[in-house]
């Protein structure tokens, strides 16, 4: 759908390609609203007693889409006549809109770039000739037509079952839109690690402005995302075993919730969009800070303080006892242990690779400071996903619930840079141990002798197969046309210089004690053997773009124009032989 949205051919007008992109932003908004209000609609539809008519299904479908762009919820249908405030955002449904917003944008941004071989200098002029929008007009045109559509959203269901609190639209419902368009925008523009800003200072634009710098911030970057997955991943499988133990408890809850299949399927719906929540609360419970069950009433490793409020929900079976923790609760800190492992793993791949020499390895000093880098990482997207994870549900001793992300970022930080410093130290020396006892054989240094057996294998031309050209090639190239005990071939009889051109010395590599630079080999330069060794070299070197023909193209014409001189000195002599018919 988003492929095919509206596309303004004309893009010698600016304004109607500015429309585009807005229109652009609308349809993105358009799509996550209509499918979310298609499935609420349809278990309106399929429920046998329906509290409210079709109004008040589009009204709440209206609220639900909001909630998950982390807008907060009033609902003023309450037993105690006191509206409630529901703050608790599912994860999972925040994946379409974010999605969609993304798309929009990218594809917004995609639809002005000129062709990809033009260089930037180029590309800008002809952005300019084009009329269409910069990347700035792109990202601002797709967010004003999405929040029109939040906008209309939200005054339709001011009058439904759950509307959207207005003071949560500007934040985070505008950032998190604001957001999307900007990372789609830069993945259209190749995901650029531009400068940085001028009012920063000086060493911090030299440091970005290095290569070296933004391969260290990437590696801390892909270790956090790495540690942070381990801490998701952890916390699920906690989950998971916490309701297997407690089977027959989340069934009941299932069960006891709706009698009803279209009420099942929508309790089983909101288990699931709440299944990401779930595992973030025991990342938290397994980073020691725990998670919130009420006002006064904190689940931790050490265990279950207070009196917790819990309502009846299948996910919430998982909630440990109360009482203090025994063996099966202490296991959970080893999931912050895993991830602080994963983050030293990832960053000491790139510290010591396998294919890469010892001297070129990072200096244990890059190596901390990239792990305390990637542990910061860590620590902020934990604290940024427990903020939306837990939220307010009710009122009084519901109005605190779930993990408190001031308190799990920093534990998330702790644990990592603890445990990731020195595994990442370990794994770097580990990977750079010798080669007697390495599951792998280190890489020699760019200036180092062959081996051996890389010698006996080399052609007569001095050049081993896989390799670049050595220094050594003319040398051994030389030397293939002495025989093998070093001494040079005595020259044959129709040499006229043999008896006068003493034999070489032997061979230099026979003399103790010798440097191959000591001296420079003695044998013809220009001998039809060594020329044609090479020209085989010069060849090879090539890459095939030299073409196929001998080293000595021209033959040798001394007879040709021995004969030509002498018939015009003949044609010159009229009284020579030559001029007799």
């Amino acid at each position: 759908m988003t492929q095919r949205s509206p596309q303004v051919t004309v893009r010698r007008n600016r304004t109607l390609a500015l429309a585009s992109a807005l229109v652009k932003g609308v349809v993105a908004a358009g799509l996550g609203l209509g499918s979310l209000t298609v499935l609420v609609m349809v278990v309106w539809i399929s429920s046998p007693y329906p509290d409210s008519g079709p109004g008040g299904a589009l009204r709440a479908a209206a609220g639900v889409w909001l909630l998950a762009h982390g807008a907060g919820l009033v609902r003023p249908d309450t037993l105690s006549g006191v509206p409630a405030p529901v703050g608790m955002v599912p994860l999972l449904l925040v994946l379409g809109p974010v999605w969609l917003a993304h798309r929009a944008a990218r594809d917004a941004a995609e639809s002005q770039e000129p062709q990809e071989g033009a260089r930037e200098g180029a590309r800008a002029e002809l952005r300019e000739r084009s009329g269409g929008p910069s990347r700035v007009g792109a990202f601002c045109a797709v967010t004003a037509g999405y929040l029109l559509v939040v906008a209309g959203a939200a005054a339709y269901a001011r009058g439904g079952p759950l509307h959207a609190d207005p003071d949560t639209l500007a934040f985070p419902v505008a950032l998190v839109v604001a957001g999307a368009a900007a990372a789609g925008v830069w993945t259209a523009a190749g995901r650029p690690f531009g400068p940085a800003p001028s009012w920063s200072p000086l060493a911090v634009q030299e440091a970005v402005a290095r290569t070296l710098f933004r391969q260290r911030t990437e590696t801390a970057f892909r270790s956090a995302a790495a540690g942070l997955a381990v801490l998701l991943g952890g916390g699920a499988l906690l989950v998971a075993v916490a309701l297997g133990r407690n089977a027959g408890a989340a069934q009941d809850a299932f069960l006891g919730l709706a009698g009803d299949w279209t009420g099942r399927i929508a309790v089983l719906l909101l288990a699931a969009a709440l299944a990401p929540n779930a595992a973030l609360w025991g990342a938290a419970y397994g980073l020691g800070p725990g998670f919130s069950l009420g006002a006064g009433a904190t689940a931790t490793p050490l265990g279950l303080d207070g009196t917790p409020a819990l309502p009846r929900f299948p996910l919430l079976a998982a909630v440990p006892d109360q009482g203090p923790g025994a063996l099966p609760n202490w296991a959970a800190l080893a999931v912050p242990v895993a991830a602080a492992l994963a983050v030293a793993w990832f960053t000491a791949r790139r510290a010591a690779p396998a294919d890469t020499p010892r001297a070129r390895a990072w200096s244990p000093r890059e190596t901390v400071l990239v792990t305390l880098l990637a542990a910061l990482g860590c620590g902020a997207g934990t604290a940024l996903l427990t903020a939306v994870a837990g939220g307010p549900i009710g009122t009084g001793a519901l109005s605190v619930f779930g993990p408190v992300w001031w308190l799990t970022g920093p534990a998330a930080l702790v644990w990592t840079a603890a445990i990731g410093v020195p595994a990442a130290l370990l794994l770097r020396l580990w990977r750079l141990r010798t080669p007697g006892w390495a599951w792998r054989r280190d890489v020699p240094e760019a200036d180092e002798l062959p081996e051996p057996e890389a010698e006996e294998e080399a052609e007569e031309d001095g050049v081993v197969p896989g390799r670049t050209r050595q220094w050594w090639a003319p040398w051994r190239a030389r030397r293939a046309t002495a025989g093998e005990d070093g001494e040079a071939e005595p020259a044959g009889p129709a040499s006229p210089a043999a008896s006068s051109v003493p034999a070489p010395d032997p061979a230099p590599e026979a003399t103790p004690g010798f440097e191959p630079y000591d001296f420079l080999p003695t044998d013809p330069w220009h001998g039809k053997e060594n020329r044609e060794a090479r020209w085989a070299s010069l060849k090879q070197d090539s890459g095939g773009l030299m073409a196929d023909f001998p080293a000595d193209r021209t033959p040798d014409r001394t007879p040709d124009r021995t004969a030509g001189q002498a018939d015009r000195a003949e044609s010159a002599d009229p009284g020579g032989p030559a001029s007799t018919p």
